[in-house]
């Protein structure tokens, strides 16, 4: 909620919530917690003195054979999903624009994640405007095995948002296997440096440049930017790994508030 879009997002009463009370919350910790280093950098611009500890989240890894089983393996209609909270932070206008322009052969848009803000009649007002009826589906909040089944039965994950302190959905398709296009309002450079999805400025045309470069890839190339998704998960944000840097983290707490007795 510290990210600079956020801070603009209904700015009056979130200025005061700061000045009254949450500054001086996040000045009384003994460490502060980031998940990746621009939400450190944007814990620094606020002023905020504290030590702070960068640690990503983590995802729960799922049966790769388990997903194998729900993937498509013939010539159907492939899927890019969108999963996340429908809200205005997190750009579907874009990406409905990029589609638009798009239009993809044999290529469904669907939209999972629940309404918040009215936004979505909104996108629907937008979905008609643009006659993309047949291409775009709403599919509501899944949870659960449905979700399980919608990131195993995707072959590509869009994150077009504004902005992002970690963005947790990219680490779940990646530990699915399914690689990501998603914007420079998340910190996942690390999609274009392992070369597991696209990681791209905030704007239609970025966002179409690279659905147009994924969707018109082969499936066997899709599967490889996923496998080596998957790699990349298993080695940086699986639990064990985590579980370990919090309880140092932990530990680390508990000696500055002893010393600050």
């Amino acid at each position: 909620m510290l990210e600079p879009w956020a801070l603009r997002y209904k700015p009056v009463r979130k200025r005061l919530a700061w000045w009254m009370y949450q500054r001086r919350a996040l000045d009384a910790a003994n460490i502060l917690h980031a998940t990746a280093d621009s939400e450190a950098d944007q814990l620094a611009r606020l002023g905020l003195q504290r030590p702070v500890r960068i640690i990503p989240n983590g995802v729960t890894l799922p049966d790769m054979a388990q997903v194998e089983s729900l993937r498509a393996t013939s010539d159907e209609t492939r899927t890019c999903l969108f999963l996340s909270r429908i809200h205005p932070k997190k750009g579907l206008p874009l990406l409905l624009k990029a589609w638009n322009e798009l239009r993809p052969p044999a290529w469904q848009l669907h939209i999972a994640g629940p309404d918040e803000a009215g936004h979505l009649s909104q996108l629907e007002d937008m979905v008609r405007h643009l006659d993309l009826g047949e291409t775009v589906r709403f599919l509501g909040s899944l949870e659960g095995n449905e979700k399980l089944r919608a990131l195993a039965r995707a072959d590509l994950v869009v994150l077009p948002t504004y902005s992002e302190n970690f963005g947790i959905v990219v680490a779940e398709a990646l530990a699915h296997g399914c690689p990501v296009v998603t914007t420079h309002g998340t910190p996942w450079e690390v999609l274009e440096t392992d070369r597991c999805g696209w990681w791209v400025p905030v704007s239609t045309g970025s966002i179409a440049d690279a659905l147009r470069e994924a969707t018109a890839m082969s499936v066997t190339a899709r599967r490889e930017m996923g496998s080596r998704g998957r790699k990349l998960v298993v080695q940086r944000f699986s639990w064990p790994g985590i579980a370990r840097a919090f309880a140092d983290v932990y530990e680390e707490a508990v000696t500055l508030h002893n010393r600050g007795r």
